[in-house]
């Protein structure tokens, strides 16, 4: 019997390992590629950049053409045609292309954090289905296991050399058992449900009970150097200064007078002339408050990034120190696991009777609770490194 339950759990686990065979990278490549939530934002991203395009252009030309009859009819008429361009203050161009150019570098930085936190959202999907998925394993092996001793136990009874009371016990050990088994199984499909939507639809799953490779952690003003680098939320505030600053450039240009050239031709009695048309407008009214409102804007973007580098800061600080605190727990409990043999010395002491069956399960039970709060740590433990370097995705 121990030999056809060593058999079947083999089979499982190789078959597992087989299909396990799809890496977590493979997995955030294929969402990356399929989720229309990104795809919409890319479109709407190139949809920006033609719109921050077509925000500097001239104004339309203006064509007039007058004809005016004369009054008495000796007095002739008169025609006059009129061509002409108005412009913004020249400097305001630059000053347009400039902001522009700025705008457009915030909305790639704007499309990578919301691509930053759908592949986060992913990642972090896939690392508890790592962890479901050695729970599951466990499970299984514990299910089949406690079958074996069931139909162990009930074939020691049926020839008399059993008791009820044993059957009753493992009856009741694998009902829990199965219970967590299956409320395991429809969390993992639940999970890769998730991951489904994430990837547009497309069927996708992971069945890895690996956690991957991860670089090393060190000091932590050297991570978050790295953070304030590369961190695109981060970099998109710190761009509102810039883009502030030249708002504020613009609206000043926008406040100088606005100028239009141009030509024109009249005729009148047999008379031609011919000239050139120049004009200006006088600003009054309509930029009278932009340049106070652009300086106002400029100080609160300035505020904003204070409030996000604070905030982000103790966030990473926070972060920071439960990764060590898990570091140290993980550790704690990889060592214990590893120098007990709780599991097989049980097995062994039930076999040849020197426990009794309540007490066997009991203390696998015990065992088994240890290695669950081992698991645990360690799905918190990655799922807490990931949020961390969330930014180099």
């Amino acid at each position: 019997m121990k030999k056809l339950i060593h058999s079947f759990l083999l089979t499982s686990v190789l078959s597992f390992q087989v299909l396990a065979q799809v890496s977590m990278e493979d997995i955030l490549g294929e969402i990356e590629k399929n989720n229309k939530t990104l795809q919409a934002n890319a479109q709407n991203l190139e949809a920006q950049k033609l719109a921050f395009k077509s925000s500097n252009p001239l104004y339309n030309p203006n064509v007039a053409y007058d004809f005016m009859y004369g009054f008495p009819l000796n007095a002739g008429n008169q025609t006059d045609f009129l061509i002409n361009q108005a412009f913004d203050f020249p400097t305001s161009y630059g000053k347009r292309k400039q902001l522009a150019e700025g705008r457009s570098t915030q909305s790639d930085l704007q499309y990578n954090a919301g691509r930053q936190e759908i592949l986060f959202d992913a990642q972090s999907t896939c690392l508890e289905l790592v962890y479901r998925n050695k729970l599951q394993v466990q499970l299984q092996e514990r299910k089949a296991y406690t079958e074996g001793l069931l139909e162990s136990f009930e074939k020691k009874l049926n020839t008399g050399e059993g008791n009820i009371l044993d059957v009753n016990k493992a009856k009741l050990q694998l009902i829990e058992i199965n219970k967590d088994y299956q409320l395991n199984l429809s969390q993992i499909n639940q999970l890769t449900q998730k991951l489904t939507g994430l990837n547009g639809g497309n069927d996708i799953m992971f069945l890895s009970t690996q956690y991957p490779i991860i670089d090393h952690i060190g000091d932590f003003e050297e991570l978050y150097a790295e953070i304030q680098s590369k961190d695109p939320t981060l970099k998109f505030i710190e761009m509102d200064i810039s883009s502030a600053q030249k708002q504020v450039e613009l609206s000043k240009a926008m406040a100088l007078p606005k100028l239009e050239a141009g030509y024109r031709h009249q005729a009148i009695l047999g008379q031609r002339f011919n000239g050139f048309h120049l004009g200006t407008s006088i600003p009054l009214w309509e930029n009278k408050y932009k340049v106070r409102q652009s300086e106002a804007e400029l100080s609160t973007s300035s505020l904003k990034v204070l409030q996000y580098q604070n905030d982000k800061y103790a966030s990473s600080r926070q972060l920071f120190e439960k990764y060590e605190k898990l570091t140290l727990t993980l550790n704690e409990y990889k060592t214990v696991l590893s120098a007990l043999n709780s599991k097989e010395y049980l097995d062994k002491a039930l076999a040849v009777g020197h426990i009794s069956t309540i007490e066997y399960f009991l203390e696998s039970n015990y065992y088994y609770m240890a290695y669950n709060n081992y698991l645990q740590t360690e799905f918190e433990y990655y799922a807490t490194i990931a949020e961390i370097l969330k930014f180099r995705l």
